[in-house]
């Protein structure tokens, strides 16, 4: 539950903080290393509009009352919440940024790892 409240938080764009250091942020602490995790909120800064941000979170916030194992984050996790949205190109943005990061979705794994495996 933590982590999708962390993720909605992050993705909820604050005048605090650019959307790329909230995204990092928050994947960093997820135990993503600090590169990728930058790489990760730069890519969706530059590529979502504020509203596609914002929509990100929402579908954040409402993926994280179903999911099984709320103390970790995966990609797979992050790729289920952008598939949530109903604008198509928030789902292929994330995906692109996965890939375009070096993050690899457990899917495609031969074994489930976390998302800060190389």
């Amino acid at each position: 539950m933590r982590k999708f409240f962390l993720i909605a938080a992050v993705l909820t764009v604050s005048a605090c903080a650019t959307p790329r250091e909230r995204i990092a942020d928050s994947l960093t602490g997820y135990g993503l290393d600090e590169a990728r995790a930058d790489c990760v909120g730069s890519e969706l800064q530059r590529n979502l509009s504020l509203g596609q941000l914002q929509e990100l979170g929402r579908a954040a916030r409402a993926f994280k009352e179903r999911d099984p194992n709320p103390s970790r984050l995966t990609v797979d996790d992050l790729l289920r919440v952008a598939s949530q949205v109903r604008d198509p190109r928030v789902p292929i943005e994330v995906a692109k940024a996965a890939g375009r990061c070096r993050l690899t979705p457990l899917g495609f794994a031969p074994a489930k790892l976390d998302m800060d495996a190389a």
